[in-house]
C-alpha cells in the first residue's frame, strides 16, 4: 500500500500535514459541537476523540512513506554508492553517541 501511495505521488510531507490538520479538525468540530448542539460535551468529546484517533495514523504512514523515499532514493545511485550512505550514517551516529 505504501508503495501505490509513493507511485501515486503522495509525499511523506503531505501524510504529516494531513495529520496536523487531523488535530486541529479534531478540536474545530469538539468545539462546534460543543457549541452548536444540545447533546452536550458527551457528544462533543465523542466527536473530537473520533477526528484525533486520525493523527497517528498519518503521522505512520508519512513515517512509512518517508523509509520509501529514502529506499527508493538508494535504488537510483549508482552501484558502488549505495553502501556508502550506511557507512555515513554509522560514522555519524557513533561519533554522536546515539
Amino acid at each position: 500500500m505504501i508503495k501505490k501511495l509513493h507511485k501515486m505521488g503522495i509525499k511523506s510531507n503531505h501524510m504529516y500535514l494531513a495529520g496536523l490538520g487531523s488535530i486541529a479538525l479534531s478540536f474545530a468540530t469538539w468545539l462546534a459541537s460543543k457549541e452548536g448542539e444540545r447533546a452536550g460535551i458527551d457528544r462533543a468529546d465523542r466527536w473530537g476523540i473520533f477526528i484525533g484517533q486520525w493523527a497517528p495514523t498519518f503521522f505512520a504512514m508519512g513515517v512509512a512513506l518517508r523509509i520509501e523515499e529514502t529506499h527508493q532514493g538508494e535504488e537510483d545511485m549508482p552501484e558502488g554508492m549505495r553502501g556508502e550512505t550506511h557507512r555515513t550514517t554509522d560514522r555519524i551516529r557513533a561519533g554522536s553517541g546515539v
